[in-house]
């Protein structure tokens, strides 16, 4: 008999676990839910490497400047200003996902062949003689003047610290207290600074209300990303993504641990209306675990297809726009069908004329001048699996059919529900009382069905003793 019930139970874990990847996408965690986040895009190949900076500047924009290292001289016709909604397509796209399952009747079962996990899824503007003078005589070298978009873009060098940041205060850039010494150390490096401000004449001629993305191309053999400038005026931590499009595989730093997020958990039903909330939480926990030390995966899969699809996969025009310089635009090409696909009509392999040669990363950091001292250093993998921050609701079955599969599932539930509430206050930091208590009201009822005399906190009533005694 218990041969017998083991099997069964087995069956019932497989048929209901058996649609892990396919379902409905109801809620997407992106950037927007961390305060002051900052978004970088990274396209690389061999040493060729194309820069989308996300400026998330609110105040005047005359007040608006920003200072870059940069590994090499950088021409006009490498400075390039894009759309925000293009990265905001690729937020969505990669963003963690909640998605939710209904389970069928028990008595009658259906069954679904398991994806396999490895399935690949500036005009130039004059300067006096006098400030070229002033420039010379603090060892700073103007190389270059662009006006691109609204930006009004220049390219420096310098010999010391001191007179760099002179120079940048004399042309009314305001500097944070200790950057000398960050600078110094790039100087050190023989780096290039890329300056932009805000051309108000052009972004009024434009007629742009917010300040574009700023694009960089360039060669270079190191792949990584200069953010200790960004710590210096900081007043607490801070959010940075960074989505890096490789033709090889996976993107992970060097210099730090990168982990995968907490992923693929079974979470409460009432988490749909606080997914938000949840996700916030889930990464303070993760990051408080190592200390604020390592950068986080998010996601990891082949642009072109996904399970299930937070948004629609960039297209080769948008992902050319992006800097994807080996991806060819393609006329024939149609967008996948996204949305709440039925089970039956997942998608399990790329549609036709999918842009297919690009793997996406995401990663997020949460960092301080002291917990990340170094600038992020990265290298491509040949790591091409599929991951990807994904949180399960699974709504139980409620009808009345009756039959011995039904019984069975029935005595599942109850240690279905207290895993998650389990997985949920690890995840979290949550309380578990207040967690069981928010899935009672939500119809997942911890309580045992024999037990219904149960106070609400669980324990036994006052007078259930004397009974049994």
């Amino acid at each position: 008999m218990l041969k017998t019930l083991l099997i069964a139970l087995g069956f019932i874990f497989w048929s209901v676990q058996a649609q892990a990847f396919c379902g409905f996408y109801v809620a997407k965690a992106d950037t927007d839910l961390f305060n002051e986040a900052s978004k970088v895009v990274m396209v690389r190949d061999e040493d060729k490497t194309v820069l989308t900076m996300v400026n998330d500047y609110q105040g005047d924009p005359k007040e608006f400047a920003m200072v870059v290292p940069v590994p090499t001289f950088i021409e006009r016709g490498q400075i390039h200003v894009t759309n925000n909604k293009i990265i905001d397509l690729l937020d969505a796209y990669t963003a963690p996902r909640l998605v939710e399952y209904f389970d069928e009747d028990p008595c009658e079962q259906r069954h679904y062949m398991m994806p396999s996990p490895n399935m690949p899824m500036m005009k130039a503007t004059m300067e006096s003689a006098a400030k070229k003078s002033t420039a010379k005589a603090l060892g700073v070298t103007v190389e270059a003047e662009y006006t691109v978009g609204e930006y009004d873009i220049q390219i420096l060098s310098a010999k010391e610290s001191d007179g760099l940041t002179s120079w940048l205060q004399q042309e009314g850039y305001k500097l944070p207290k200790g950057v000398d010494s960050v600078l110094s150390s790039y100087i050190k490096q023989k780096v290039r600074f890329f300056v932009a401000k805000v051309n108000l004449e052009a972004k009024d001629k434009l007629g742009t209300k917010y300040l574009r993305p700023l694009q960089v191309a360039f060669k270079s053999e190191k792949f990584m990303l200069p953010i200790r400038l960004g710590t210096v005026n900081a007043k607490d931590h801070q959010e940075l993504f960074v989505f890096a499009l490789t033709r090889k595989g996976r993107v992970e730093t060097t210099n730090y641990r990168t982990v995968k997020i907490p992923s693929n958990m079974d979470v409460p039903i009432y988490v749909k209306e606080q997914f938000g909330d949840f996700y916030a939480a889930m990464f303070d926990q993760a990051v408080k675990k190592d200390n604020m030390k390592t950068v986080m995966l998010e996601y990891a899969w082949d642009m072109g297809w996904c399970d299930p699809c937070a948004a629609d996969p960039l297209s080769p025009k948008e992902l050319r726009e992006l800097g994807v310089f080996w991806m060819k635009d393609s006329p024939q090409y149609v967008k996948p069908m996204v949305g709440k696909p039925m089970p039956t009509q997942r998608r399990i392999m790329p549609p036709k004329n999918q842009a297919r040669d690009v793997f996406v990363t995401r990663l997020h950091l949460r960092y301080t001048g002291e917990t990340f001292p170094e600038d992020l250093m990265f290298q491509q993998t040949a790591d091409r699996s599929n991951f990807q921050g994904r949180y399960v609701l699974r709504h139980p079955w409620t009808g009345t059919a009756s039959c011995k599969a039904a019984t069975l599932y029935k005595q599942t539930l109850k240690p279905r529900f207290e895993k998650e509430a389990k997985a949920l206050a690890s995840l979290t930091g949550w309380d578990i009382n207040s967690i069981r208590r928010e899935m009672k009201t939500n119809g997942q009822n911890l309580d045992d069905n024999s037990s219904s005399n149960k106070d609400e906190d669980g324990k036994d009533p006052w007078w259930e003793d004397i009974w049994d005694r």
